[in-house]
């Protein structure tokens, strides 16, 4: 009989019994099993932590919504890989299927995080501390303390008025007490503090969910945009006032606030002390006149680089600057084609700028000229142009023309930045017999062929804005701040249990004994039996003097009249 019970426990230790089923979950269970998987916070962990890695491309690759003229040149500059990155949603991280799922998930296990946890502390804070342990020497933290037989005789003191005591003293350090059996002669005292680093862990996970409620909402409903704005112009916000514009998922131009912005003065101002960084800019002041809607008061303010101005729920941000020389073009038959201010793009730290001149009203042929600003204009030994201080001390254009079809009728979108000269007939150039246009302010070059003439009338200066709408920022300002005081007060509050027991010694001593006992790891409760020592010494032991004074009124009652306490801490 012993041999076969020894094969057959060999065979089931081997492998499992065939006959053995596993119950089918079902599709329930299986449900189930899912729900606790997603709402354990081991998950909601992992998937915080997923989903700032899956931030990571939106700093490696441009974003179409930041900036979809960079997206589309890297893709045509990388024919290979664009289009694959492009399949993936990487220049769309933000907004791509694959973050939005990790978003989604993060927020339901956030919830199903909080949700319990929150039913289980309020239970807590409803219920009383729980009961007195049997033994309380084995507890971390440990002590004793003897109340002598002649002040226990002179308080009128009882091992239940001594708990009742002892509960009121606790109280006040900020423990929730509740005495028990106290009709009995080992009356005992549970106390409990810092369920309100329970309650900070709870504020610290409900703010999470708060900000990411916040930063959909700001997401769906909010919008950005870009703006440039030349001295003396206005901009109104409306969908066709923006040079580009970004909404939200559910955006509606409805919500977009009429306010409206005029640039009246833009200042740059130059370091030109210090040798080293000559002529780098230490300052941009834009002074603008805001205006919150039609008939409402303008008011006057300053934009600054890092001091965006806000009007209503809407920031308003320099984010870049330049030069807009104010050229006339006129036609062939002697028209105005073109005139007023043109946007220049620096491309260096002295603002040597791009700029390109489109004239498709210009007849019999439209007119495109390309080429570049300088604001200090120097000419080197082999001829050449360059600008040698940022401030237009000597403001110079050098350009090449062209005519023909500058592609516009067609309602292609076309770059305002970019003149395609493909299909296009030069006119000048430093390479042709008729050398390339150079103009000071106040300067006219008549084109070649009679095909009209271009005019530097002055010089203006622009402001690139950004302008960003978010409704949900102030919540996330709201819930981040909830959450930091939230997690602070997890990590520094601690939470206690302690009990003290009373009894009375034949010889007419009160003893008592308490402990104390962490939940989680905390150092600092040894540093609290100590202080719970004292309190409760303090309370009815007399000063040292008067103990040795009670001692010899206390003929033959050595070992019950002077008070003793003891104090014990224990490694967890």
């Amino acid at each position: 009989m012993k041999q076969d019970i020894s094969e057959d426990t060999g065979s089931t230790a081997g492998s499992r019994r065939s006959d053995v089923v596993l119950p089918s979950l079902g599709f329930l269970g299986t449900l189930r099993w899912a729900w606790t998987q997603l709402t354990s916070m081991r998950t909601a962990l992992f998937l915080l932590l997923f989903l700032a890695v899956a931030a990571v491309p939106g700093s490696l690759f441009p974003q179409r919504p930041a900036n979809p003229a960079v997206v589309t040149q890297y893709i045509q500059n990388n024919p290979d890989t664009g289009p694959v990155l492009d399949w993936f949603q990487l220049f769309d991280v933000y907004s791509s299927v694959w973050f939005s799922a990790i978003y989604l998930l993060l927020f339901i296990s956030l919830i199903g995080c909080v949700v319990p946890r929150a039913r289980a502390h309020f239970r807590a804070v409803r219920s009383t501390p729980p009961r007195t342990p049997r033994r309380l020497s084995r507890l971390p933290v440990y002590g004793t303390l003897e109340v002598p037989a002649h002040r226990v005789r002179a308080a009128g003191l009882t091992p239940s008025s001594a708990a009742e005591e002892a509960a009121a003293l606790l109280k006040k350090r900020g423990y929730r007490v509740d005495v028990r059996d106290a009709g009995t002669d080992r009356p005992s005292v549970g106390a409990e503090r810092g369920l309100a680093k329970e309650f900070g862990n709870l504020v610290f996970h409900t703010s999470l969910i708060g900000v990411l409620v916040s930063v959909a909402v700001g997401g769906l409903f909010g919008y950005n945009g870009q703006k440039v704005i030349v001295e003396g112009d206005s901009f109104v916000n409306t969908l066709i006032g923006y040079d580009s514009f970004n909404p939200g998922s559910n955006f509606s131009d409805d919500r977009l606030d009429p306010f409206s912005i005029r640039l009246d003065s833009f200042d740059v101002r130059f370091d030109r002390e210090q040798t080293s960084h000559y002529g780098q800019p230490l300052d941009f002041t834009a002074n603008i006149t805001t205006q919150e809607g039609p008939g409402a008061d303008e008011e006057p303010q300053v934009l600054k680089v890092n001091a965006p101005v806000t009007i209503g729920g809407t920031n308003v941000y320099l984010v870049g600057n330049g030069y807009a020389p104010v050229v006339t073009v006129r036609d062939g038959e002697g028209n105005i084609a073109s005139e007023g201010p043109v946007v220049s793009v620096p491309s260096d730290g002295l603002y040597t700028s791009l700029i390109v001149i489109k004239a498709p009203d210009a007849k019999p042929d439209q007119l495109g000229f390309v080429g570049f600003f300088l604001p200090t204009a120097f000419v080197d030994e082999e001829g050449v142009s360059f600008s040698r201080d940022p401030d237009p001390f000597n403001p110079q254009l050098n350009l090449n023309s062209y005519y023909g079809d500058l592609g516009l009728d067609d309602g292609t979108p076309e770059n305002v930045y970019v003149l395609d000269t493909e299909n296009l007939t030069e006119l000048n150039s430093r390479t042709n017999d008729d050398g390339g246009i150079v103009l000071g302010v106040g300067q006219t070059y008549d084109l070649p062929e009679g095909k009209g003439s271009v005019t530097f009338d002055g010089l203006k200066r622009y402001v690139a804005l950004d302008i960003h709408h978010d409704p949900g920022e102030v919540g996330a300002l709201v819930f981040s701040t909830l959450a930091l005081v939230g997690l602070t007060a997890s990590l520094f509050i601690g939470r206690r249990r302690l009990w003290v027991r009373t009894g009375e010694h034949p010889d007419g001593r009160i003893m008592l004994e308490y402990g104390l006992l962490a939940r989680g790891e905390d150092h600092r409760l040894p540093a609290e039996g100590t202080a719970v020592e004292k309190l409760l010494a303090d309370r009815w032991l007399a000063p040292e003097g008067a103990a040795e004074e009670d001692t010899l009124q206390e003929a033959g009652t050595s070992a019950a009249g002077t008070g003793n306490s003891h104090h014990m801490t224990k490694d967890n």
